[in-house]
């Protein structure tokens, strides 16, 4: 099963307040944890709402609200993708978790729905579009360039001080 940790923004992170040294080194070990034992599948920290938008849908219309937004405790600080077995083992491993903030903070877990959770509504034919899909978005991911200039096969080989230093250019 797959989950959807999130983790909850608080008036420092919607701030743009950086997480410390060591905050960073404690969620750097964690997350080795995490891929040591197969569960972590995706993980990223994100900007604060002022630098986001929404956008709204009523009908065929849609309207764009930039940010920030008011409500810092409904908004996402971050989150991971986990795979575990079940949501008592996601509870485990969040529980494991250093505090994502100073001070108070929130996680949420939230199972992801497969494709099987659809049922018959879910034909075979969007099971193997969803499939493609999929896979086409692996493919691309693995051939993508980096913010950092390098694709992930180069990044790989790379000393970890020194990846920054590498960059790709596309030849037309």
């Amino acid at each position: 099963m797959r989950f959807m940790v999130i983790v909850k923004a608080t008036k420092d992170s919607e701030a743009g307040v950086m997480p410390s040294e060591q905050l960073l080194t404690e969620m750097g070990r964690f997350n080795e944890e995490l891929v040591n034992a197969g569960v972590m599948l995706a993980g990223d920290g994100l900007h604060p709402s002022s630098k986001g938008a929404r956008v709204t849908f009523s009908g065929s219309t849609c309207t764009v609200i930039d940010g920030p937004f008011v409500e810092a405790r409904e908004l996402i600080a971050g989150y991971w993708l986990w795979n575990c077995k079940s949501k008592e083992e996601a509870i485990e491993w969040v529980k494991r978790c250093p505090n994502p903030m100073p001070g108070e903070s929130e996680i949420e877990i939230r199972q992801v729905f497969e494709a099987d959770d659809f049922g018959a509504e879910f034909t075979p034919e969007m099971k193997a579009q969803e499939e493609r899909l999929r896979a086409e978005a692996a493919k691309k991911r693995n051939n993508a360039v980096s913010p950092k200039g390098q694709t992930p096969e180069q990044s790989k080989h790379m000393p970890g001080n020194f990846k920054h230093m590498t960059r790709t250019i596309k030849k037309g």
